[in-house]
């Protein structure tokens, strides 16, 4: 490929080309190979407009002399005076014009060849190179651009080594300096999670750990940080991956300890949003009840402080602890599944956390029960 180049850059450089060369041989050319023509035609044409007792000038020359008479008298063909005065001038540059074009004409026999050389030259090359001069030039000169890389490439290598280098060794000090926040912010986590997963109702030992993958295999624009959360959900159980031993019911216990633990411990975002975040909790009572429920209902109680918290739930002990219920009832209508979404009031609440209580038929036990859960989670 070098050798390629090298003939292709060599080739370009010593036609010397030029841009538009072959347009302005093309017309030159065409001037050559017609000369007697053209100069016939330009002489012709000075006879016609400037030479000769019949020619356009002396037709001017003579009507300007009675149009200058007339304006001696009357004043209406000063203006008619001037504009032949003008036209004579302009005819007398067109004539000259031709009249020193046809005498630089050169019918030299000798410059028609070596122009017909030259453009069959510069097609040669345009076979080869571009449609054009101007794409000829251009590929010569990327064709010396790629040569001279080749030819530095020692250096240019070098050049990128020291600079990978050197953005290696400001990785490095980056991510360590990363990991080492994390760490700490992983160990404040895992303490304010633990306490409050256990406050679920459950007794675990909980672990954030932060593994560094140094080799530049394991590196991402996020450090080199690989985070897992471990968890012991019984005594004597060493921890593993919270995906691995978790079940469902635990998985949603972690999540909502750790969402908890997250807006209000120690461990906080930089930079607070300006407007309070959403959250949302689906089924977050799966294999859970009786008093993880209550405690479940108390955490997102806490958690609706700072943020719009929204929770589907079948189970009572979390609904009581809601702000504002809807209920999501879906019916048959038409042969097609509705959905249908209601804004409960004060005592449809009631009923409906009772109902969740009782089952399908609603008792007064029920009802004051509910009553008294709500009350209970203000």
């Amino acid at each position: 490929m070098v050798d390629l180049w090298t003939y292709q850059r060599n080739e370009i450089e010593a036609a010397r080309v030029e841009p538009g060369e072959d347009e302005a041989m093309e017309t030159e050319k065409r001037v050559l190979a017609n000369a007697e023509k053209l100069y016939a035609a330009a002489m012709g044409a000075f006879e016609q407009l400037y030479e000769g007792g019949a020619s356009a000038e002396a037709a001017l020359r003579g009507a300007l002399k009675n149009v200058e008479e007339l304006a001696r008298y009357d004043g209406r063909f000063t203006e008619a005076a001037q504009q032949l005065a003008s036209a004579r001038a302009t005819l007398g540059d067109v004539s000259f014009s031709l009249r020193d074009y046809a005498e630089g004409i050169d019918a030299s026999p000798e410059r028609l060849a070596e122009i017909e050389d030259r453009l069959a030259a510069l097609d040669r090359l345009k076979r080869k190179y571009g449609k054009n001069v101007t794409e000829v030039i251009a590929f010569g000169e990327e064709v010396a651009r790629k040569l001279g890389e080749v030819e530095d490439r020692d250096e240019i290598l070098k050049q990128l080594q020291a600079e990978l280098n050197a953005s290696a060794t400001a990785y490095r000090v980056a991510a360590g300096t990363l990991h080492e926040e994390r760490k700490g912010a992983a160990a404040k986590l895992a303490n304010l999670a633990e306490a409050q997963i256990n406050s679920l109702a459950m007794k675990v030992r909980f672990e954030v750990a932060v593994c560094a993958a140094e080799h530049q295999s394991g590196w991402t624009a996020s450090g080199w940080d690989h985070v897992e959360c471990r968890i012991a959900t019984n005594p004597g159980e060493p921890l593993k991956p919270l995906a691995e031993i978790a079940s469902g019911g635990e998985m949603s216990r972690v999540m909502l300890a750790l969402k908890v633990s997250v807006e209000e411990g120690a461990v906080k975002p930089k930079k607070k949003t300006a407007a309070p975040r959403t959250l949302v909790f689906d089924e977050i009572d799966i294999g859970i009840g009786g008093r993880a429920a209550e405690a479940v209902g108390q955490k997102l109680k806490s958690l609706s402080k700072g943020q719009q918290v929204l929770c589907v739930t079948h189970l009572p002990q979390i609904a009581a602890f809601a702000d504002q219920h809807f209920l999501i009832d879906k019916r048959e209508a038409d042969g097609r599944t509705k959905t249908k979404i209601s804004l409960l009031d004060q005592r449809a609440s009631m009923h409906e956390v009772a109902r969740m209580l009782s089952g399908a038929k609603v008792t007064e036990t029920s009802l004051q029960h509910a009553a008294q859960m709500i009350a209970g989670s203000r």
